[in-house]
């Protein structure tokens, strides 16, 4: 009977991580904080880059996108998800779940495409260092900006038409926390190896093309290091490119575990924990990881710090006493 309703249903449930109500609260009060981290995190990274003048450059102009874009990304996912955690029926409409799939898809791949410039920027600035503020100009990195966004938008519209316009006449309960692809699939009653195929292929070759040229630019940018004579050179170069290398395992990882893995062998249950790696838990870290690996972050962190102190001093205390030194 609860599976004929649910065919019934106007549009999905969303079955989540559990039915208890005591780790339901848990859950939220998890994803409540790591959502409100997410977005101090990367808020402050990108006001920092566009407020001080020293980070205005190309590497820190892709960074601040990627903060940007990881406030998307979370926004797409975890309002629903605490929203669900706090209501007994956990019902999203089929264009609502269309529209949070479309997002999601967007702003992942366009986060491959945006790893893949940062790659090529680090690529530049270290292995060709005397062309690089002729090659890395402006307009480059604005049409290489457009471009990833212009991917995402691209392979999205392929990724949602494909499961969207199959049939779904089973049960409508999603085994996941928000609007996957996998899962979706998994509901369709008729054939879906094509659209299945449709979808890998797009996925696939999005994350297969930017992991290429990420593994290319940064096999380039080692063989480059490692011929530096000076400790402190090398030093200095790995620092530059550690942070974005973590953040790229981190996101890459998941993601491929996720999609790229053959579905006859899939565990929903298995995918639904590994994809809040990519999708909640990669856009907290990102910032954490850039302020606290980065030398010019850490650097333009202590002078914001310095500027909010000295204006709180001057403005907010009381004025000194007179024949008191001020």
């Amino acid at each position: 009977m609860v599976e004929d309703n649910d065919t019934f249903a106007p549009g999905f449930i969303l079955l989540g991580f559990t039915n208890r109500e005591d780790l339901q609260v848990m859950c939220f009060v998890l994803f409540l904080a790591i959502y409100a981290v997410t977005l101090i995190g990367n808020l402050v990274v990108f006001t920092l880059i566009r407020i001080n003048s020293c980070l205005h450059t190309p590497m820190y102009f892709f960074l601040s996108h990627l903060s940007l874009l990881d406030v998307c990304y979370s926004s797409t996912i975890i309002p629903q998800a605490l929203w669900n955690f706090l209501v007994e029926k956990k019902v999203v409409s089929f264009v609502r779940c269309a529209t949070q799939l479309f997002s999601f898809a967007t702003c992942a791949t366009t986060e491959c495409y945006m790893l893949a410039a940062m790659a090529y920027d680090r690529y530049m600035a270290i292995c060709n260092p005397l062309l690089y503020s002729v090659v890395m100009s402006r307009r480059l990195c604005v049409g290489m900006l457009a471009g990833a966004y212009l991917a995402g938008v691209i392979s999205s519209t392929i990724h949602t038409v494909s499961i969207f316009r199959l049939p779904f006449c089973r049960s409508k309960r999603i085994n996941h926390f928000f609007c996957d692809g996998p899962p979706l699939l998994a509901l369709s009653c008729s054939d879906a190896h094509a659209n299945e195929a449709v979808v890998s292929a797009v996925v696939g070759f999005n994350i297969l093309s930017t992991t290429v040229f990420i593994l290319v630019s940064y096999l380039s940018v080692l063989s480059t290091v490692l011929q530096i004579r000076s400790a402190a050179g090398r030093h200095k170069a790995f620092s530059t490119c550690a942070s974005h290398f973590v953040s790229v395992v981190l996101y890459y990882g998941s993601a491929v575990f996720i999609y790229l893995h053959p579905g006859s062998g899939r565990s929903l249950e298995h995918d639904k924990v590994v994809s809040t790696l990519y999708s909640v838990v990669v856009p907290m870290l990102n910032p954490l990881i850039y302020s606290l690996r980065n030398t010019d972050m850490k650097k333009a962190m202590r002078k914001a710090k310095g500027r909010v102190l000295s204006s709180l001093s001057t403005h907010g205390s009381w004025p000194p006493c007179r024949g008191e030194k001020g």
